[in-house]
């Protein structure tokens, strides 16, 4: 293998989106492709697999998104079924046997990876998450998962600790890369004039650099900034909120409701005709750019139009002092873009906020009351307004020495746990250490089949019955500090019998088996077959299936060339086994209710020559004429 390099598939965010993932992604590639060490495939969610837009990049790049527009539509009617296509459920399997990687990498929130454990590749393969865990208590999915990912990185000193408690002891942080060289202290004279340039020379800015969603407490924040103006009006303090004010909270109501004075409040402005920013009190969003003129251009900088990062860097160097309140988060990079301008950060002690509290990390800690969540129940912190206020009147009476101390403190912080040369290294280090994976080795069509007959012997106790049960019947091999082991235990001391845990085990089993062995009509169809082939599907009901096959004669005098395939629920197989015009028949599954995924459409190529769909109303059936290659067109004669 030393032949070759090694190669790695990282699935997350587009490299070139600014979102937390997507900078984490960024700064990851460049300081491995740097390495030359690896051949990289970026996988990037929600784009169609083969997007254009990655030209620039000296990697491969593919999409988890099918390219058939009509398939799309079909998945577009689940709201689950979307959101996992997004994450590339639907793609996934198809992806790792092209790309034959030696290792995975998936970065994202935990449930974007449901059910990868238990694919076929998934132990046959180096394969590691890298997930952000931000509230408690911890997401099932997380704790579900812990046994089957060996590699279980996560964001966030929280998490590890949390996970920790519930025995997974090989949980590690490795936190998000932040790009250090980006973001420092500009020297006096520059940040003189910067806050010259926006009339705030005199004034005492306090800075949050946010998406505006509600898991960021901006109510909270208001109220704390309102009290320590009230006792400290000689600081001529403002309120720098860099975000957008055209999507979460509405923020000009909240100062309106709170008698907030506007022009106390800054915002950053950005027009892309001059790819220029203002700091001003909010005006509107479509306001004329004060730069170029422009009329309408300028907006609250957002995800779609905003400054790089060398604007963002001047940004940071207005603030005095930058405080972060949230209810909760996976990172929350902005707190450390903050420290490597040496602010002092003030940031909400919950969640990942803990790691950025410490006395090492050059910050103080907001207090904060628990609050669920409607919905997931979650305990999300509602930060203290007084201890916003206590904090800010901390930092404005300190010493100016004493603020430099901490700055310089908070940015080495940040180099020492979050740099990309740090977090590269520990990557490195861990595909090093990782063995290549001999592809000619791996069938990823090989899988165990689940043994829902299997009996377990009565006579164990019931933690050892139980662990029978996931071994022998669903081919699972656990120990009993896995969480789903730990749940029956806890349902067996509520009263549950065997017979019922039992009958559970046996329906996972069976559907199981249907899910891991279900064939793709790739698989299903003979390749070795010349002839054309013709798709007849009648699901269901009994009766129904059975005359269809006085209509497949039929098909076959019309097509006598074609292979008939005759699709339907397999309770219905024992009706049509002896018919001589089939060829095969085959289970019926959900999507086979069209006529393109049979016969193709676009960028799909199909696999059936023709398709009959005669269960489904005229209405619904979009290929009347199968793509020209049926004989029973109109004669217009």
């Amino acid at each position: 293998m030393a032949d070759r390099k090694k190669k790695i598939l990282i699935q997350s965010n587009f490299s070139k989106a600014f979102t937390g993932f997507g900078k984490h992604k960024k700064n990851l590639l460049k300081y491995l492709y740097k390495t030359g060490k690896y051949e990289i495939v970026e996988l990037v969610n929600a784009k169609n697999k083969k997007f254009e837009d990655h030209n620039t990049l000296p990697w491969k790049c593919i999409g988890t998104l099918p390219t058939d527009t009509h398939i799309l539509k079909k998945i577009q009617k689940d709201q689950v079924r979307t959101r996992n296509a997004g994450y590339g459920h639907e793609l996934i399997d198809e992806i790792i046997e092209e790309e034959k990687p030696d290792i995975y990498l998936g970065v994202e929130d935990i449930w974007a990876f449901t059910g990868f454990t238990k694919r076929a590749w998934w132990d046959k393969i180096n394969s590691i998450i890298h997930t952000t865990l931000d509230s408690l208590p911890l997401l099932p999915e997380a704790i579900e998962a812990a046994p089957r990912i060996k590699n279980y990185f996560v964001w966030a000193g929280f998490a590890e600790k949390e996970m920790k408690k519930l025995g997974f002891d090989h949980v590690k942080t490795v936190r998000g890369i932040v790009e250090t060289d980006h973001f420092f202290k500009l020297d006096d004279d520059k940040r003189k004039k910067l806050r010259e340039e926006f009339h705030i020379s005199k004034n005492f800015i306090i800075g949050f650099v946010f998406r505006n969603q509600l898991r960021k407490s901006v109510p909270n924040l208001l109220d704390g900034f309102k009290m320590f103006t009230a006792n400290n009006p000689e600081a001529e303090a403002k309120l720098l909120l860099h975000t957008h004010w055209g999507e979460g909270w509405d923020i000009k109501r909240l100062l309106e409701e709170k008698k907030i004075d506007n022009s106390s409040v800054l915002t950053t402005y950005y027009c892309p005709k001059c790819s220029q920013y203002e700091i001003k009190p909010f005006e509107g969003n479509g306001v004329d750019c004060g730069k170029c003129g422009e009329k309408g251009s300028s907006h609250t900088t957002n995800i779609k139009a905003g400054v790089n990062e060398k604007q963002l860097n001047e940004i940071y160097n207005l603030m005095d002092v930058y405080c972060h309140p949230f209810t909760s988060g996976g990172q929350e990079i902005p707190i450390q873009e903050a420290k490597l301008n040496e602010l002092v950060t003030l940031v909400t002690n919950y969640s990942c906020g803990e790691d950025s509290c410490t006395s090492e990390s050059g910050g103080f800690p907001l207090e904060w009351a628990e609050y669920r969540e409607p919905g997931t129940q979650f305990i999300k912190a509602s930060t203290s307004a007084h201890s916003i206020a206590q904090r800010l009147q901390q930092v404005f009476t300190m010493p100016l020495a004493e603020r430099q101390k901490l700055g310089a403190q908070a940015r080495q912080f940040v180099i020492n746990n979050y740099s990309p040369t740090v977090i590269g290294q520990i990557f490195e280090k861990c595909f090093d250490e990782m063995p290549f994976i001999d592809w000619s080795e791996i069938d990823l069509h090989q899988l165990e089949k689940r043994n829902p007959a299997h009996l377990p012997n009565d006579k164990l106790d019931d933690a050892a019955w139980l662990l029978d049960l996931y071994h022998n019947m669903l081919k699972m091999y656990i120990d009993d500090k896995d969480s789903g082991h730990k749940y029956w235990m806890d349902q067996f001391k509520k009263g549950a019998k065997r017979p019922q845990v039992l009958s559970y085990f046996q329906q996972t089993a069976k559907k199981e088996n249907k899910d891991l062995f279900k064939k793709s009509l790739k698989e299903i169809i003979d390749k070795d077959r010349p002839n054309p082939r013709l798709a007849y599907v009648m699901p269901e009901h009994g009766e129904d299936v059975l005359m269809s096959t006085s209509v497949v004669k039929g098909l076959k005098e019309t097509y006598p060339e074609h292979d008939i395939y005759f699709f339907t629920k397999s309770d219905y197989f024992g009706l049509i086994d002896e018919c001589p015009y089939i060829h095969k028949f085959c289970e019926f599954e959900e999507e086979m209710d069209d006529c393109f995924y049979f016969e193709g459409r676009a960028d799909h190529e199909g696999y059936f020559d023709l398709a009959f769909l005669p269960f489904l109303e005229t209405k619904r059936v979009l290929n009347y004429t199968h793509n020209g290659k049926d004989k029973l067109q109109f004669n217009l004669k």
